[in-house]
């Protein structure tokens, strides 16, 4: 008999702010260009905040340094075109980043990197990913700050199972 167990998919995002200003990535979807934070899928082995650093990394070609956990967030999204019904727990981490590595390459689908303000954001909701967009830069506003400590990997998430 096999797994009928229902699982989410886990999802990491990095909010990044400068000066008012938020980093985020603008990337081609099944609905078009799209704006989200740089934010991805947990791997297989990797703890949250590695996968962050990772996700961070290859979609903004910035170096991230992650400070605190914004928020958890669980949520459901039926995609428009193929009618997917997908339920996705995220996991919202803030921190800091550089200036972009020189050379690096963005990662597919991602068509740029771009800094907006809230209010900028809140005037184009159509071409939010998400509307976990919106709710993490909120929440970060808002002052939401739990210590990254609070995130455990067991050891043996990094060793071979065998």
């Amino acid at each position: 008999m096999g797994d009928t167990r229902w699982k989410p998919s886990v999802t990491v995002a990095g909010v990044i702010e400068h000066a008012g200003h938020y980093l985020l990535v603008e990337e081609m979807t099944a609905e078009g260009l799209r704006l989200n934070n740089p934010a991805g899928h947990l791997d297989p082995g990797e703890s949250l905040l590695d996968a962050v650093v990772r996700e961070v990394l290859e979609e903004t070609a910035r170096a991230f340094v992650p400070e605190a956990l914004v928020g958890t967030y669980l949520a459901r999204f039926r995609h428009v075109r193929s009618g997917e019904d997908i339920t996705y727990l995220r996991f919202a981490i803030c921190g800091g980043v550089g200036d972009a590595i020189a050379g690096r390459v963005l990662d597919e689908p991602i068509h740029r990197t771009l800094w907006m303000t809230p209010d900028e954001l809140r005037a184009c909701p159509e071409r939010h990913r998400s509307p976990l967009l919106m709710r993490c830069i909120d929440d970060h506003r808002a002052g939401r700050r739990a210590p990254l400590a609070l995130l455990h990997a067991d050891p043996s998430l990094y060793a071979p199972l065998g």
